[in-house]
């Protein structure tokens, strides 16, 4: 008879000495989940500031909705294959618990495909110029919301509201596992969501910037890439209205920035389990990454590049932008590569 051997505690092989339990998947979905989270907050103030009849010329008004959608499809997928038992998925949908980021954070991905799909409404006739043809009821569906300011602005909020809390839930639901030091501080959470509204600028950038935008091509895929940079109101931004979302991207990374040196600082200043797990970012496996390709590549460059093309002494280009998501999908890597590898020491350092 072969030994069935049961572990009723953490000292086993999955959480002792290195954590394993996750693999590419979840950095990609924490960083996809940041992404779509700041694309509705920018969405959703876009939103209210059209529900206030602001002109739509002056703000960058894209369909980023849709992008949304379509990201979050890539980020459920990436979920579902981390997940050892795939046909239990429902499981997680079928209860509700308070105390737990998980459930959560399940909850709020629900709620996020509705608003982004009734947000994708908004002028996706002009979008996709053949779905209005082919399917009336989108087209009548659209007018009726793009004519009612109140369903704008409650649309407006709710976007702003789950993007807030889509963005932050990863990092808390990081911070709640005591087990792992370098997991456990409460910047991860303000860290990952202005990390993800720094990317969502930087590919709402990225997008408007190599797609055609109006009038749409009449084709699928054509239709598909010009609807994420339609325009949410009657008129399509003006010429220096990119330049705007430069300057918040800016700002975003520049508080990017300040988040990581004070999630360091607060490391350094915890337990001794929390001073060691910085030094696996500091001199370990993971501190290239960190400082070169988050801080540097990814944060420093874009906002030296970013200053440059604002002053006209370079032209704008699209590499900014690159670098800004790359490194914000560098920054999940490092984060759950290097809390995996951190983990309770004694407080002399054994």
């Amino acid at each position: 008879m072969s030994p069935v051997e049961i572990t009723t505690s953490r000292l086993n092989q999955h959480v002792d000495p290195v954590l394993t339990v996750w693999a590419w998947e979840i950095p990609v979905y924490l960083f996809v989940g940041g992404l779509i989270a700041g694309m509705m907050i920018i969405a959703g103030l876009n939103m209210l500031r059209l529900a206030k009849g602001e002109r739509s010329e002056d703000f960058n008004s894209v369909q980023s909705p849709i992008l949304g959608f379509l990201l979050l499809n890539i980020g459920m997928v990436a979920l579902f294959l981390d997940l050892s038992y795939k046909l239990h998925v429902y499981r997680l949908f079928m209860a509700f618990k308070p105390l737990s980021p998980m459930s959560w954070g399940s909850w709020i991905l629900i709620l996020v495909y509705p608003v982004l799909i009734s947000s994708s409404l908004i002028r996706l006739p002009q979008a996709w110029p053949w779905l209005g043809e082919r399917i009336p009821i989108v087209q009548r569906l659209s007018e009726a919301l793009t004519t009612r300011t109140r369903v704008i602005k409650i649309l407006g909020y709710a976007n702003v509201v789950l993007g807030i809390c889509l963005g932050i839930y990863t990092g808390i639901l990081l911070s709640t596992m005591v087990a792992r030091p370098l997991w456990n501080s409460a910047i991860l959470g303000p860290l990952f969501l202005v990390s993800g509204l720094s990317t969502a600028a930087a590919a709402i950038h990225l997008v408007s910037s190599i797609t055609p935008g109006s009038p749409s091509p009449s084709g699928f895929l054509g239709g598909a890439l010009a609807a994420l940079v339609q325009p949410l109101g009657a008129n399509p931004p003006g010429p220096g209205t990119q330049n705007s979302l430069v300057r918040a991207d800016q700002i975003f990374l520049s508080v990017e920035l300040v988040l990581i040196g004070l999630l360091l600082v607060g490391l350094l200043s915890g337990s001794a389990s929390q001073v060691a797990a910085v030094d696996i970012l500091m001199s370990g496996k993971y501190a290239v990454l960190l400082w070169a390709g988050v801080i540097a590549l990814g944060i420093l460059t874009p906002l030296l590049l970013q200053a440059l093309q604002l002053s006209d002494r370079i032209r704008h280009t699209i590499i900014p932008a690159i670098l800004v998501l790359a490194g914000g999908l560098a920054l999940r890597w490092v984060v759950v590569g290097a809390g995996h590898a951190s983990r309770m020491v004694a407080a002399g350092g054994m």
